[in-house]
This record gives structure tokens, sequence and C-alpha cells, in this order.
């Protein structure tokens, strides 16, 4: 029976890896629990340079295209329909509260000390007056939230991104950036090191599992409108994660590029030539 219960932990574990989360990762609040807000996104799906893997990579992005309405989909619908909005939006707070030591890390990394020390304070302050972190008053002191990881910094450094790749599972990346998510970034997380190094697999599994269905949730309804809407779905993701990527290594600073959803942990990513996309 315990062989039975690990490998089907096992098996929710993969679903909320590939929704996304690091859930390491990448994003603020779930967009259910952000302001509502209208972004005009611009993809240039003619563009296929640095894919030439692009068949195999299709290939990939069909295989999580099946794996999110087979498994993906339903189980994110079945946690929105058990868990009450407002403990939704605590747990979002808290899983992004958690992610504070990875972007610490490569905040520090990149020689940003501001913004190491904005990262410092709201996890200081989420942590004692958030109770743990499932409120977030860091936001209302005027201390906002950002992203932060290991592909990154090695792009700071000038590690170029390399050829674009589909991951099974995670969705759009690319050399760079794989070795920061899979590898790199799992060391600057306390607790993930925790749980791994005293053989909690149930709880890693669970956090994963967690983490990444509560956060394709707060997309998921967008992502299929948008998927409605694009003349090449595949390209235009690919168009996506790159403007999004770019935007992030910038901090935001040097690309004109409006708020979009985080693509780099789930399997699939969105826009296509021009595309109207309304966060809930």
């Amino acid at each position: 029976m315990d062989t039975v219960f690990k490998l089907f932990s096992r098996m929710i574990a993969v679903t909320g890896v590939a929704a996304a989360f690091a859930v390491a990762l990448g994003v603020g609040s779930p967009a259910w629990a952000e302001a509502p807000q209208t972004a005009q996104v611009v993809a240039d799906e003619s563009d296929d340079s640095g894919d030439p893997l692009e068949p195999v990579n299709r290939f990939l992005f069909e295989f999580n295209e099946i794996f999110q309405m087979v498994i993906l989909r339903p189980a994110t619908g079945m946690y929105q329909h058990l868990i009450p909005p407002a403990v939704r939006e605590a747990i979002g707070h808290m899983i992004d509260n958690l992610k504070a030591p990875v972007i610490l890390a490569n905040d520090l990394l990149q020689g940003e000390g501001d913004r190491a020390w904005v990262t410092t304070q709201r996890f200081v302050v989420n942590t004692t007056l958030g109770v743990g972190g499932i409120m977030d008053p860091a936001t209302k002191f005027g201390l906002t939230r950002h992203s932060e990881d290991f592909g990154q910094t090695l792009a700071v450094w000038g590690v170029g991104e390399g050829l674009y790749l589909v991951l099974p599972f995670y969705g759009p990346s690319n050399p760079r950036d794989a070795v920061g998510k899979l590898f790199v970034d799992n060391y600057f997380d306390p607790l993930g090191m925790y749980l791994e190094n005293t053989n909690e697999d149930e709880a890693r599994y669970a956090r994963m599992s967690v983490g990444g269905v509560d956060e394709y949730g707060g997309v998921m309804d967008d992502l299929e409108q948008i998927k409605k809407t694009s003349v090449d779905y595949y390209a235009a993701i690919r168009s996506m994660y790159r403007q999004k990527r770019k935007a992030e290594i910038s901090n935001g600073t040097e690309v004109d590029l409006p708020p979009i959803p985080d693509l780099g942990q789930m399997p699939d990513g969105t826009p296509a030539e021009q595309v109207s996309l309304e966060r809930k």
C-alpha cells in the first residue's frame, strides 16, 4: 500500500511540475488574486530563427498539450472546485513567499543589491506580519515583488539563450534556462533541499503539486482563449516565451512588453498575432 501511495504521489507531482511551478518560479501571485488587467501582445509567428529542432519541439509540444488536456486541466479544475477562492489566494501568497530564497540568491549573483534588499524585506514582512506568508502586507508597504532565476543570472553574465527547446511537461525553454530551472535553482531553495535530504518525498511532491496546479489555475482559461485565436499556437508560444524572458532579464527596463502569464513551467504557452489577454 505504501508503494502504491508513493507512485500516486509521484504522478501528482508530475502534474504540479508541468504547471509550474518552482514551482520555483517566476511570477507573482496567481492571476485570480490580482486586479483585472488587459494586455495587448504581439507575437511574430513567422520568426523561426533559433529553432533548428522545430520538428522535435512540435512533437513534444503536442505531447504536452495532451498531458494538459488529460491530466493537468482536470486536476486544476478539481482544485478550484474544492478550494475556496480565499484559501487559494492564501496558498498563492505562501508559495510566492517560499520562492524568496531563490529570488534573493539570484538578485545577489546579478549584483542587484537594491532588489536583493527588497526581496529580503518582503520575506521578513510577509513571514511575520503575513503569518507565514499566507498574506502579502509587503506589497501594501510598497515592496513590490519581482522574479529572478538562474537562467536570468546566466543571461546577465553574458550567456546566450542558445536554441529553442520544448521540454516534456515543462514547456518552452532553452539550454540556458533549463540549466537554471532543472539544476541550479533547486540548491537555492532551503525548504526543498531539506525535504529532499530528509527523504520527505510526500511533502516535497505535495508542495510541487499544489504549487503547480495553483499557478496553472490562474491562467488556464486565458490560455484556452488564446489557443482558439492563434494562427499557429506553437509559433506564437515560442515568440511569447522569448519576449517574456527578454523582459525578465532586462528587469522590465528595456523591453516594452505588457504583463503576460508565466510560461516557463507550464506545458504550453500563449498567444497569436495579436491577442487581448484578460487576467482574472
